[in-house]
Parts: C-alpha cells; structure tokens; sequence
C-alpha cells in the first residue's frame, strides 16, 4: 500500500466518519462493545467459576505452601527439624501444624437400645490444630455457622464438618453415611483404632472447601494423646509467604533442597490442586471461548452488513472517485479504517468497563454458587489476544464488502448499473 493511498484513505475515512449518523456509528460501537464483552465476560465468569474453589482452596487450606505426608507414610518424620527449617524461610508471615488421624464417628449410642439397629455413624478425618495459629491462618473460626470456635484448653470438645451432618448433606447411599440429630452441645463418640472417646460438639464448621467440611476438628494437644502422638510428628503444615521476599516456588525448592523432600511432601498450593480442578478449569475455559466465538461471528456479519449497505448506498460516489482518478486500494483503505475505528472504540469503552466495573464487582460481591464463590478472571494478556480477534474480524468485515463494490465497473457505479 503506496502512502498517497494511505493518505487519501485516511482523509476519505474521517470524513465519513464525521458525516456518519451518530445513530449508526453509536449502533456499530455498541455492537464492538457487547461482543468484546461476551469475548471476554462470559469465558472470564465460567473459569472464575473455578478460579473461585483453587483462590478458596488456597486461602482456607493450603495456603501459598503445603508440607504434608509422604503417601507411604503415616506422619512427617522429623517433623521438628521439619518446623525448624519452616521458621527460617524467608518471608515467612505465618504457618499452622497440623495432627490428622482417620476416625470413625458414633452419634446414637446412648439411645439405641437394639444391638441389631442400625449405628448411626460416619468415617471422618480427625485433625488436631493450634486454634490460634489456624485461625490466624486460615480464617477459619469465620466458618462456625452453629455454635462456637475452639480454644486452645477446650478439651473433650470438638468442632465437626457440616458435610458429616444429616441436616446439612441429606444424603443416603450405602458407601456414605451422616450423623442424625448431632449438633452444637450434643456429645458424639470417637473412635481411633481401639481407642474410642466421648467428645461434646462446640461447633459446626460449613465451607466450600471440602477439605474443612470433612473433618473433626480437636485441640492439637488432645488429638496427639488419643491416636498416641508423643513424638509430635505433624501430618500436615500449611505456610503463609510475603512474596514480595520469597515466592511459594522458591520457598519450595529451598525446603526441597534442605532434604524436607526425602520425609514429606512440599507443594505449592498451584502442586497441591486437584487435578478434576485443573481439568475442569480447562474444559470451561474451551466452552467460554467456544460460546465467545459465536458473538465474535456475530458482530463480524453485522460489520460487514453495516459497512455493505453503506457501500450500496455510495456506489455512485465511490464510481465517481475512481473515475477522477482515486485508486481503487485508497477507497478500500478508507473503509478498512472505519472498521478499525470501530473496534478500537469499542474495545478501548469495553476495556474500561471490564476493569473498571466488571471485575471489582465481581471481587467484591462474588457469584454464589454452590461449590464456589465465583470471580471473573481476566487475565491481561488473554484479554488483549481477544481484543486483537476483534479487531482484526472487523477490519476483515469491513474490508470484504468494500473490495467487492470497489471492484464494480467505475461507469456501472456512476450510472447506477448493476
């Protein structure tokens, strides 16, 4: 493309632009802004979705790193050296031992009578923890929706899963049992192996991590007498980084490189992910794109149909152009600019919406779901790749009907001739 071609286009297009009813330019540019938006909001709620239970996961759990048994062992041997290299990592804001034995739990023992009914029980992950450090953690005293949180000298008192509660997970199946009738001042028997003890309900702990709707939670100390703990081995220590000083990678590998690899497990919260998690996330970051797609197809054949009839209507002027002498590829170029002006317009209002209102919204009041509270990801450079799709569709649909009305014998075009 010559330069004088790109300047009699450029002039040709601003001045359409400037004659152009502000109804249809306003109709285009809000066509550009709705599909950008569906570009980029309807795949950014359906992986926020997800995004939503990996933040939950990481924020309630594992925080930014996990140290956790080896899976052919029954606890972190060594644990305190283990302990020991944790406090010396840099960036260290806050960490939460924890003890986790299987247990298995009895509800209706004092009133039933016959040997023959049915026990009301269930199979539960007891986890003994610091309610102080844990809580300071992870939060998690926010998660007691009956009752009270624990305190470090509540002994025989436990907080339990709501997920192991009849009245919160009304589910019947022969691989899976709830407690009926247990709550806030009930007592429950617990059971390690041989070793089976009476325990009062303080709380009820309901969250959308499973994780912490699984597990009966007792006072560190009790739990390492019952499932006999004298060592003080951990099962588990979640890790809290400023990672302005030490990203959960480095951390990582630091505590790797100090041998805490060769008796437990170190992962970062992105490592300790599900995989179903990770796969789901994919799967609708596909379907987003998928559905996002079909918009862009949409306000493509709107452009090009707007930009069409606009070229209909112009035959005779755009024949008058060609025939006082204005190459072909400069009228082209006028019409291609147009396009591009549109979707610049309507990406440059849509990028404005999108991190000035959409996703702080979506931060601050997240979408209920069941499993998660949703957010929009819109991450910078996926957004900008989508920004570039639309624009170069729309330049394409600008162009196309340009080209073939621009290719019209010049004196058809003047008189009218199809």
């Amino acid at each position: 493309m010559s330069f004088p071609n790109l300047r009699i286009g450029w002039f040709l297009a601003v001045r359409q632009i400037r004659r152009a009813s502000l109804w249809t330019t306003g109709l285009i540019v809000s066509v550009m802004i709705l599909t950008f938006l569906n570009l980029v909001v309807i795949s950014g709620i359906l992986v926020g979705l997800i995004e939503g239970s990996v933040q939950a996961n990481k924020q309630y759990y594992t925080s930014d790193l996990i140290v956790s048994t080896l899976s052919d062992k029954e606890y972190v041997e060594q644990s305190s050296a283990v302990l020991e290299l944790v406090k010396e990592l840099p960036g260290l804001k806050k960490y939460s031992a924890r003890y986790i034995d299987g247990a298995s739990i009895e509800a209706n023992y004092k009133t039933r009578t016959d040997p023959r009914s049915k026990v009301n029980a269930a199979g539960a992950s007891a986890v003994g923890i610091d309610p102080v450090a844990e809580d300071e953690l992870t939060g998690l005293s926010k998660f007691v929706v009956e009752g009270e949180y624990l305190e470090r000298d509540d002994y025989d008192y436990v907080m339990i899963g709501s997920n192991l509660l009849q009245q919160y997970l009304p589910i019947e199946s022969p691989g899976f049992t709830t407690l009926e009738n247990v709550g806030p001042g009930k007592k429950i028997r617990v059971s390690f192996g041989s070793t089976t003890r009476e325990v009062t309900v303080k709380g009820v702990i309901k969250s959308k991590v499973d994780e912490l709707s699984f597990r009966v939670y007792f006072v560190d100390s009790q739990l390492r007498s019952l499932i006999g703990r004298s060592d003080f081995n951990i099962d588990e220590v979640a890790i809290d980084l400023d990672e302005n000083v030490t990203s959960a990678t480095e951390a990582r590998d630091r505590l790797k490189a100090a041998g805490v690899s060769s008796v437990a497990k170190v992962q970062t919260f992105e490592d300790a992910q599900p995989k179903f998690l990770k796969d789901i996330k994919n799967t609708f970051a596909i379907l987003g794109n998928f559905i996002s797609s079909i918009g862009l197809a949409v306000a493509t054949i709107t452009v090009f149909i707007v930009i069409f009839i606009n070229a209909i209507t112009r035959r005779k002027f755009i024949g008058i152009l060609k025939g006082i002498g204005i190459n072909g590829r400069a009228i082209e170029l006028s019409y291609v600019i147009q396009s591009f002006f549109y979707a610049v317009c309507g990406s440059a209002i849509g990028l404005l919406m999108l991190y000035g209102m959409f996703v702080p919204f979506f931060d601050a009041h997240p979408i209920n779901f069941p499993f998660s509270d949703g957010i929009l990801v819109a991450p910078v450079i996926g957004t900008a790749i989508r920004v570039g799709l639309l624009v170069v569709a729309t330049v394409v649909a600008g162009y196309v009907p340009a080209r073939m009305i621009v290719r019209k014998n010049t004196l058809d075009s003047i008189l009218g001739r199809n």
